[in-house]
């Protein structure tokens, strides 16, 4: 953890001095802790890294064991591994 109160960091509009993926990540972060039985991810990885977002699907399939985890995303790609696919057009 690079901040020097660890998770406890604020993070508002446009950041707080994060860049968009620290508060991304963060924000996933914080949602998996509260270890609610429904998530939702909004565009989760929109604004990180390829090598990030490998990550971060490959730790969010382990900790969404047991969750309702629901996935907004523009890509495919992004959910390709999900047990269901809901496209919506226009």
């Amino acid at each position: 953890m690079s901040y020097p109160n660890g998770y406890d960091k604020q993070v508002g509009e446009r950041g707080l001095k994060l860049s968009g993926g620290e508060a991304q990540r963060l924000a996933i972060a914080r949602a998996l802790l509260e270890n609610t039985p429904i998530v939702l991810l909004d565009e989760a990885t929109s604004v990180v890294g390829t090598m990030t977002k490998k990550k971060i699907k490959s730790a969010l399939g382990k900790l969404a064991e047991g969750k309702i985890v629901l996935v907004i995303a523009h890509r495919l790609s992004t959910v390709v591994h999900a047990d269901r696919i809901l496209v919506l057009h226009e």
